[in-house]
């Protein structure tokens, strides 16, 4: 088994965000902004903190507004230099060559699939994957992936995150099946991608966040449809336990879905506050709004 550092991430983007129609007619999901910056970028950024240098994005049609945002914003840029304007706002947009890839996945078959369409750009090497409408919001330094990739240089293997839940919102998860703890450090026995209520086995879910062997596209690559007629990245995954150490990292931050309304509304809520130029304004207009 691969002793690698972890070098590559893969962002599977390919989704078509329905439950946010009609802004996703036309905005990919993951380019919707959490006050000024999108999703996309927060994740992107987070894998830079953990010391990843290539990015995978796995898109599909109608997504290629990612990939022009990762570009040189030419007219942009001019117009702002002409007028000495701060360019500041667009560091970290702009990928080094050769260190953003995109391919498409041409078929909504899941996200087991939407990793497997990544296995010629991984390699032989352990990979990272982040699902950007799940933001995890870790203090300054101090975000999920570094938090992993720390736990994945003491116990290799792989490696998903980790979050209580209310057992009642398991059905819509990947749930761990856990065995030892150590800390932030869980063993894992077993997963199960979206039990039923009742049968799941802890109330400890798979928020998006994993490092995975390559060894997992072998499985993919044969593997058939599982739940929701989809090719399910659990299952994959749950066929390495036992094969290969397998842990679960809880994450010391805050979780937002930002693949639901409420949840989107909540980050977006959640870091106006915490900005020094709107913050005061936010929490004086919420405690109006909350006194009508």
């Amino acid at each position: 088994m691969s002793n690698k550092p972890i070098r590559k991430a893969v962002f599977p983007v390919a989704g078509l965000g329905t439950r946010f129609l009609p802004a996703t007619k036309s905005v990919p999901k993951e380019l919707l902004p959490v006050v000024d910056r999108p999703l996309i970028q927060y994740a992107v950024d987070e894998a830079r903190e953990a010391g990843i240098e290539q990015m995978i994005f796995v898109t599909g049609r109608g997504k290629g507004a990612i990939e022009d945002y990762f570009d040189i914003a030419f007219e942009c840029e001019i117009t702002q230099r002409e007028r000495g304007k701060d360019l500041s706002a667009l560091e970290g947009t702009r990928l080094a060559p050769g260190n953003a890839v995109f391919l498409r996945q041409q078929e909504p078959l899941g996200l087991g699939h939407a990793i497997w369409c990544a296995r010629d750009i991984v390699g032989d090497e352990p990979f990272a994957i982040i699902l950007p409408d799940e933001f995890m919001k870790g203090a300054p330094g101090n975000g999920c992936m570094k938090q992993m990739v720390e736990a994945y240089e003491k116990v290799g293997g792989n490696l998903v995150c980790a979050l209580e839940i209310p057992m009642d919102q398991t059905p819509s998860y990947g749930v761990i099946d856990p065995g030892a703890r150590d800390g932030a450090l869980t063993e894992v026995k077993g997963l199960v991608e979206k039990p039923k209520l009742g049968t799941a086995p802890s109330n400890l879910i798979l928020p998006g966040r994993y490092i995975l062997q390559p060894d997992v596209m072998k499985i993919l690559e044969t593997q058939e449809k599982g739940a929701g007629g989809e090719i399910q990245l659990t299952d994959a995954m749950a066929a390495l336990i036992g094969k290969q150490p397998f842990h679960g990292v809880t994450f010391d931050g805050r979780r937002f879905d930002c693949g639901s309304k409420a949840g989107y509304v909540e980050a977006n809520l959640a870091l106006a506050l915490e900005r020094e130029d709107i913050g005061a304004h936010i929490r004086d207009f919420a405690r109006a709004e909350l006194a009508n």
